[in-house]
C-alpha cells in the first residue's frame, strides 16, 4: 500500500466475541433472510430504474432499512437529511453496515475502492448503485476523484464519502481528510454529516459489528448475525450550508467536530464510555500491541 493511504489503529483485537454454539440457528435463519432480501433487491434493479427519482428513492431506503432489519439489527435514525438536490453525506466509517444505514437516510452514490468491484454480491450491489470507483494506491488519480465527485454533486446526486479513509472499531474516531471536502466547495453544495453509533439494546456500546484489519467480510457478516439484540443508531447532524466555510480544511474540521459532538451526546444518553480521540487510541492500542491496518471499506 501506498504511504499516503489512510490507516486506523484498528485490529480484530478491538472486536468484541459474540458468538457460540448456541447462536448458530439464529444466524442461520438471519443470513437466510439476508440473502432473500438482497436477491430480491437485484432482481428488481432494472424495475426500480425506471421509475421516476421520488418512488426510486423511496423503495431504495425501505429496500436499506430491510437488508439492516434482516440481520438482526434494530434501526434507530434520528433527524434527516434534505431530500433532493446535491448533498455530500459524510460519517464516521466502522462497518459494511454503514452503507445501507446511510442510503436508509437519503440514497446516494458511494465513493469505493476499486476493489469492491470483485466482490460477490456486495460488489454488484455496489456498481448498479452508480458508486464512484477510485484506485487508492494512485496519488495522481485524486484530483480527477475529485472533479468526479463535485460532477456528481452538480448534476443534483448525493455523494457518500467516509472521510477518515478507513474503517474504525466505535471506540475511536480518526480525523476527516479533506479532498472530499472541497468537492463540495467546487460543487456550491452543502455537506451532511452523519455519526454511526453501534451498541447493544439497553444501553452499551459494542465493537461487534467493526469491520476492521485482517477481518473478512464473510466473518464480519457471520458475527453481526450471531449477535443478540444489536441497535445500530444514526445520527442526521444540521447540514453544513454551501459557503458555510472559506476552504476544504474549515469544513472538514466542522463535519469531524459534529460527527464527534454526536458521539459525547451519545456517551452521555446511554452512560457510555465517550469515543476517544484518535491519537488517543492509537496509543492505546500500540500500548496492547496492535497493528495499525488499512485494510476493507477504506476509502478516500
Amino acid at each position: 500500500m501506498s504511504a499516503w493511504l489512510p490507516s486506523a489503529p484498528c485490529s480484530r483485537v478491538c472486536v468484541e466475541s459474540v458468538g457460540s454454539p448456541a447462536a448458530v440457528p439464529r444466524a442461520l435463519v438471519r443470513l437466510a433472510a439476508l440473502l432473500a432480501v438482497l436477491v430480491f433487491g437485484i432482481v428488481l434493479i432494472p424495475v426500480v430504474g425506471r421509475l421516476a427519482a421520488v418512488w426510486r428513492d423511496r423503495l431504495t431506503r425501505t429496500w436499506c432499512r430491510t437488508i439492516v432489519r434482516a440481520t438482526g439489527v434494530r434501526l434507530r435514525i434520528t433527524g434527516a437529511a434534505p431530500p433532493g438536490g446535491g448533498l455530500l453525506l459524510v460519517a464516521n466509517h466502522i462497518s459494511w453496515l454503514d452503507i445501507p444505514l446511510l442510503a436508509a437516510v437519503r440514497p446516494a452514490r458511494m465513493l469505493a475502492k476499486a476493489e469492491i468491484r470483485q466482490w460477490p454480491v456486495a460488489g454488484v450491489l455496489t456498481a448498479s448503485s452508480g458508486a464512484l470507483f477510485i484506485q487508492r494506491d494512485r496519488l495522481r488519480a485524486l484530483p480527477r476523484t475529485v472533479e468526479r465527485i463535485a460532477d456528481s454533486l452538480r448534476g443534483g446526486s448525493a455523494v457518500v464519502v467516509f472521510p477518515e479513509g478507513s474503517t474504525w472499531c466505535g471506540r475511536a474516531q480518526g480525523r476527516f481528510r479533506r479532498a472530499a471536502f472541497q468537492a463540495a466547495l467546487d460543487a456550491g453544495v452543502p455537506v451532511q454529516p452523519v455519526h454511526l453509533h453501534y451498541r447493544f439494546d439497553g444501553g452499551a456500546a459494542t465493537t461487534a459489528p467493526a469491520f476492521v484489519g485482517s477481518d473478512s467480510l464473510l466473518t464480519s457478516v457471520w458475527r453481526v448475525l450471531s449477535a443478540r439484540a444489536l441497535v445500530a443508531e444514526v445520527r442526521v447532524e444540521p447540514v453544513l450550508g454551501a459557503g458555510s466555510a472559506p476552504d476544504r480544511r474549515t469544513l472538514a474540521l466542522a463535519a469531524e467536530t459534529a460527527t464527534n459532538g454526536a458521539a459525547t451526546n451519545e456517551a452521555a444518553d446511554t452512560g457510555t464510555a465517550v469515543v476517544e480521540t484518535a491519537d488517543a487510541h492509537r496509543r492505546s492500542t500500540d500500548a496492547h500491541g496492535m497493528s495499525a491496518n488499512p485494510e476493507a471499506y477504506a476509502h478516500l
